[in-house]
């Protein structure tokens, strides 16, 4: 009898000790790791001079719009809001044999360098345009003689297209060979906000443009051109003018992050490049570290290269 109880007595001990072993700690029977720990922080992404995660990569290629000779740099269709760059304005030697019929001072070739971009079905053009002033004496000049800032859009729901220009006078004209910053950024639902400055001379305005929103998919976009006189939407007329010299030292995009705006380079990574109708018309001049900031330097030649 007692030789049962103390062999009852042993299995007990030995159940509770299987019990208790069953309900240790994970890892209870490996000994401690002895790897060293790496004290190095791993590195942040760097999202701005790269591209955000889910950032919307440009396409390969783009439609050119016929009636002009332009270089183009649009960005993908993301949620920009806006678009910042400072450019040398070009010099111009125009081709004599197209003078304006209608104004006889006047050529069939205009340049213009501009930004602005596409949302919600609307499509914006915003910068500067070769045209007539007002001299010293007020008097409206028979030829063209200043870029002048101009704002345009087109048709947007009950929004009517409008196009306007800053006001006719010395503090918003600009000449060839100076360097300006404009910019074009979604102020607030439905507005635009111009600004252009240089030179020690400033325009700024709000812009009413519908279909812009923040947190809205769109393109915006920089130009270089030759625009024709009443030549949109047919094929560019033969011209031997030369726009030249035009360079942009940086370009920026702006994009809509965690309810704020953030100002990343618009790199050769970060658009679709368009040389139109044809790439011959087009000298572009661009070293690595004017791509890694959206710079580069333009020349437009109506005989091609």
């Amino acid at each position: 009898m007692k030789k049962n109880i103390i062999l009852i007595f042993s299995l007990v001990l030995l159940v509770l000790g299987s019990c208790t072993k069953e309900h240790d700690a994970p890892g209870d029977d490996f000994p401690p790791s002895t790897d060293p720990v790496d004290p190095t922080p791993k590195p942040e992404v760097d999202y701005i001079n790269t591209f955000y995660p889910n950032e919307v990569k440009p396409s390969t290629s783009a439609q050119c719009f016929a009636g002009a000779y332009y270089r183009k740099a649009v960005s993908s269709v993301d949620v920009w809001t806006g678009i910042e760059g400072t450019v040398v304005l070009p010099k111009m030697d125009f081709d004599q044999s197209r003078l304006n019929p209608n104004r006889p001072m006047q050529y069939l070739d205009n340049p213009s360098v501009y930004m602005g971009g596409t949302m919600g079905g609307q499509e914006t053009d915003i910068g500067m345009t070769w045209e007539v002033i007002r001299d010293a004496n007020g008097n409206v000049t028979a030829d063209s003689r200043a870029f002048r800032p101009f704002m345009r859009r087109t048709k947007s729901g009950s929004q009517e297209s409008n196009y306007s220009n800053a006001p006719a006078q010395a503090a918003y004209y600009w000449y060839p060979g100076e360097e300006i910053t404009m910019s074009v950024r979604i102020d607030s639902k439905g507005k635009l906000k111009f600004v252009v400055e240089g030179n020690g001379k400033r325009y700024e305005a709000l812009y009413d443009c519908a279909g812009y929103q923040k947190g809205t998919k769109g393109v915006f976009k920089r130009v270089n051109a030759i625009d024709q006189v009443a030549n949109e939407g047919k094929p560019v007329q033969p011209t031997k003018t030369v726009v030249k010299e035009g360079e942009w030292k940086s370009t920026y995009l702006y994009r809509y992050v965690d309810g704020k705006d953030v100002k990343v380079p618009m790199h050769t990574g970060r658009f679709t490049d368009m040389r139109c109708p044809d790439v011959k018309y087009f000298k572009i001049g661009c070293t690595e570290a004017q791509g890694k900031i959206g710079g580069e330097t333009i020349t437009i030649n109506g005989a091609g290269y």
